[in-house]
């Protein structure tokens, strides 16, 4: 995995499979994001059998056969869900894209797994809301900054296990590096991509709601600015924004583009989570200038102040309990509430947002 390339993020855990060999068969339909491999790297490890992919670029469908042999490149769409055994798809497509492929994967009776963010508009959300209805499908979303780094899971434990009490507030930091000539040309398409906090900013609404248990939200403040990307007028560079959940808890996130270049990996990723007995930090990918290793927890309470290096200690419990959910129609991963709240609130930050003149 390049630690300096968060597009094609894809960590690889160690095999907890939870079904046998061949009982969960999946697919993988627009890889427009290296995202994928991560949500394939996941659902392999939790014992599922990947079968197909397709992708309108046959090079792209190539170089993923490349990391996994055993699947098959299909001729078309259609051919994956026309195929009885498949019972998810994942997919990474176009952010603006990714809604539609969902409705018609849910109507061919599969289930849906999809890169964040999973919607770029409230019309979108609506007809996903709809769909899920109608079909009694999952429309499951990739939040790989806490479903996808042991630090971020380590955390949720030790709040369900008391260790800061109650949470009031919790504040996420998203710095990401652009690389923008690595970038396809629909990144800086704002229709596209969403915006700044549609995108990157749905990890940080979905942290929230989880750590401090809300079960809805409401928008209080939020901006956006384009600082430092002249050639791409319909990027933003920066974004933040304010919530309140249901229960009174707080959260406030910052999310950008302005990774320096000297630093290590593709983002400083942090997390601090306030609690009335107590308070934790974590540091996900660099702990700077100190060690290079990520998946650092910090944790003060009662009984002190304590550093927990987690990494390859707590694995990645959200796809096996996913696949398990697939097959019970289950809700122990993800509530489908849950996914589309945290979309929900993404997308009314981002239509909501002060446009602020770099």
């Amino acid at each position: 995995m390049n630690q300096k390339d968060g597009m094609n993020y894809a960590p690889v855990g160690k095999p907890v499979p939870v079904v046998r060999p061949g009982e969960f068969v999946i697919a993988a339909i627009a890889l427009d994001h290296g995202h994928v491999y991560g949500m394939v790297n996941g659902l392999l490890e939790a014992g599922a059998a990947i079968k197909w992919v397709y992708d309108v670029d046959r090079q792209r469908a190539e170089a993923f056969k490349r990391t996994y042999p055993q699947v098959t490149i299909a001729s078309s769409e259609q051919q994956v869900l026309d195929d009885p055994d498949v019972r998810l798809v994942a997919s990474a497509a176009i952010t603006s894209e990714r809604c539609a492929l969902g409705l018609r994967v849910m109507d061919a009776g599969k289930d849906y797994f999809t890169d964040k963010a999973p919607f770029t508009t409230l019309e979108q959300l609506a007809a996903a809301r709809a769909k899920v209805l109608e079909t009694g499908r999952k429309y499951m979303v990739y939040y790989s900054e806490r479903l996808h780094v042991e630090a971020a899971v380590y955390a949720g434990q030790l709040i369900e296990q008391g260790a800061i009490g109650r949470v009031v507030q919790v504040s996420g930091f998203g710095p990401h590096r652009l690389n923008a000539a690595a970038r396809p040309q629909w990144f800086f398409e704002r229709e596209r991509y969403g915006g700044i906090l549609c995108d990157i900013g749905s990890h940080q609404v979905e942290q929230f709601l989880h750590y401090a248990g809300c079960k809805s939200g409401e928008l209080l403040h939020s901006k956006v600015a384009n600082y430092s990307c002249p050639d791409y007028p319909e990027l933003e560079d920066f974004g933040d924004a304010t919530f309140v959940g249901d229960n009174g808890a707080t959260g406030y996130f910052r999310v950008d583009w302005l990774t320096p270049d000297g630093l290590s990996v593709w983002g400083d990723g942090r997390t601090l989570i306030l609690g009335t007995e107590g308070y934790i930090e974590l540091r996900k990918y660099v702990d700077i200038a100190r060690e290079r290793t990520g998946n650092h927890v910090y944790l003060a309470n009662r009984e002190g102040e304590f550093h927990f290096q987690v990494d390859g200690q707590v694995g990645f419990p959200f796809f096996g309990r996913l696949i398990l959910d697939c097959l019970n129609r289950t809700e122990n991963a993800m509530t489908q509430q849950h996914a589309f709240l945290a979309a929900e609130l993404c997308l009314k930050a981002q239509a909501e947002a002060v446009r602020i003149s770099g």
